[in-house]
């Protein structure tokens, strides 16, 4: 059965930072329903109508990663798959143990503060970026970062099914698997998404929070805010490494899964917005 609680506690907290960033780093006139300009206002109706295709295919492409223990199944019980292997012996001749330094030095202080910026820091700057867009009326931004952000899980979803790699604190001789030793509350939690932790090539922690980094510092001119995002983005790839989780070489793939899906998505906007307006039968506004 599914472990919830981790989940129970990631909402209310997530919400919360939301909350308080939004009053903080987001001025008044950017705010939707407070801007004077009538162009510049959308339809309420007219502006989910526009966005939510965009948030459904994404969430149908999320949905669809975390299936990824079922597809395993199927794939090895009816269909005769042998997916008992595991490469990061081969990341390991690769890279040898250099990511390891990370763990030079430790502390419980520091393990926590990791944790927190890993998990509810991770899942505020992706879910904070989409709020930011939609609440200012950025709607071309919104659609980009959605694409994006399903573009990722769409190149990252056959790796994590036929190239596993197990995290570095379960493999690398010194490297402790620092998060996964807090709490049975967190490992249960985070199994229920990556039942063997062995989703690790490429990362999607530095994968997602890269390209949300980008989306805000070349499409905001909000420089508080630019700077609270770089700062928390360089936080979670410090923290992919200390708390014994991904390899050098996965956050590397990711950075290049980052830059490469902000691209595609700011690069072909326009073609494939006309795609999604034939499937939804809603006209562009942006």
């Amino acid at each position: 059965m599914t472990d919830i609680r981790l989940i129970l506690i990631l909402f209310p907290v997530v919400l919360i930072m939301n909350i308080v960033a939004y009053y903080i780093f987001v001025p008044t006139k950017y705010r939707r329903g407070q801007r004077s300009s009538a162009g510049k206002n959308t339809d309420s109706i007219s502006f989910v109508r526009e966005i939510l295709p965009y948030v459904g295919f994404v969430s149908a492409i999320y949905l669809l990663v975390k299936s990824q223990g079922i597809i395993v199944n199927k794939l090895v019980h009816s269909f005769g798959f042998s997916l008992d292997y595991d490469l990061a012996k081969y990341i390991l001749i690769l890279e040898g143990s250099r990511v390891s330094i990370f763990q030079a030095f430790t502390s419980p202080l520091l393990t926590y503060a990791s944790s927190f910026i890993y998990i509810f820091g991770f899942a505020f700057l992706l879910t904070f970026t989409f709020i930011f867009f939609l609440t200012t009326d950025q709607l071309r931004a919104l659609k980009e970062y959605t694409l994006g952000i399903s573009f990722i899980y769409m190149v990252a979803f056959p790796f994590y099914i036929f190239t596993p790699v197990e995290v570095t604190g379960y493999t690398l001789p010194g490297v402790s698997p620092l998060l996964y030793n807090l709490s049975p509350l967190i490992v249960n939690g985070l199994r229920s998404v990556d039942p063997l932790f062995d989703n690790c090539f490429p990362s999607l922690h530095a994968a997602l929070s890269i390209l949300a980094m980008l989306f805000i510092i070349f499409r905001t001119n909000l420089r508080s805010l630019k700077v609270l995002v770089v700062f928390i983005t360089l936080a979670i790839q410090f923290t992919i490494f200390y708390l014994g989780i991904h390899w050098i070489t996965d956050f590397v793939a990711g950075t290049i899964l980052a830059l490469l899906s902000y691209y595609l998505a700011t690069k072909y906007y326009s073609l494939i917005v006309c795609k999604f307006r034939k499937v939804s039968g809603v006209s562009d506004e942006s």
